[in-house]
């Protein structure tokens, strides 16, 4: 069983969780704690071997001896359940399929939606369903409508944008506050936007690199969740760039899924804090 808590820090929360713990006859597996002291905020991340406990009594009592904007969630079964956004390019979606199918993704793909349907034959061969909504020849509002009555059939735990290649709008977003996570070809801060490699081979820079975050309205300027950088140097064109690139967003990926299906990532504001 996992347990995970966020609130305004105070003196002995430690000792008064591990004491309510104690009382309900948990035993503690592995506990990672942090305090953000210049926003004077506790996070805390507990396994606990898994007993007839009753929950709702857990988090009541762990409720009353932390402060009232405690953010409690007790989470015994941690597979979650994940529909999964992609326009044309394969590679993470490839990689989500395999882990999927061999029961080492940590959650379970439901569906897969996309705007063109050039992926559609992988996900029948991994036996995923597909939908095609096509975002031509109609506004945006629609198309998103459209994308929202699909996921909202299936009632994911997290949206995947795994090379969803358009902006979603304010509405979209506030539909899915902190469930949407989309990996990003750039190491943000740096070359938000379109054609990031283009941008970095045209500043010669000799990093280039991926991030993981969770979407808000500010274009990909989300929590951070996971980023990961690989050298590079003059002799590379944009395409090579690109290709190396293509490695780098697979792994950043899948190592920010596995830390948020694993309850190891906390936000607040726009910050995260991993206990990886």
């Amino acid at each position: 069983m996992i347990i995970v808590i966020q609130c305004k820090d105070q003196v002995g929360l430690v000792a008064a969780i591990s004491g309510v713990l104690a009382k309900q006859q948990l035993n503690i597996i592995s506990m990672r704690e942090h305090v953000d002291k210049q926003e004077n905020r506790f996070y805390m991340r507990l396994q606990v071997e898994k007993t007839d406990a009753n929950e709702a009594a857990l988090e009541k009592e762990l409720q009353s001896v932390l402060n009232t904007d405690a953010v409690i969630t007790i989470n015994p079964l941690p597979q979650k359940k994940v529909v999964v956004l992609v326009t044309k390019e394969y590679h993470c979606l490839a990689d989500i399929l395999i882990r999927n199918y061999f029961g080492t993704f940590g959650a379970s793909v439901l569906c897969v939606i996309g705007n063109h349907d050039t992926l559609q034959d992988i996900c029948k061969r991994f036996d995923i369903p597909f939908f095609l909504i096509s975002h031509e020849q109609k506004s945006k509002e629609i198309f998103e409508h459209d994308v929202i009555e699909i996921i909202a059939q299936h009632q994911p735990d997290y949206v995947v944008l795994a090379k969803f290649m358009r902006i979603l709008s304010p509405n979209f977003v506030a539909r899915f506050p902190m469930k949407l996570i989309n990996i990003h070809h750039s190491f943000l801060p740096a070359f938000v936007g379109a054609n990031p490699y283009k941008q970095a081979f045209e500043r010669g820079v000799k990093l280039i690199g991926a991030t993981a975050h969770f979407v808000t309205n500010e274009l990909d300027e989300g929590p951070i969740i996971a980023q990961q950088i690989i050298t590079v140097n003059h002799s590379l064109t944009a395409l090579d760039m690109m290709k190396a690139g293509k490695e780098i967003e697979t792994s950043v990926l899948a190592k920010a899924l596995r830390l948020v299906f694993e309850d190891r990532v906390f936000v607040y504001k726009n910050k995260t804090v991993v206990f990886e």
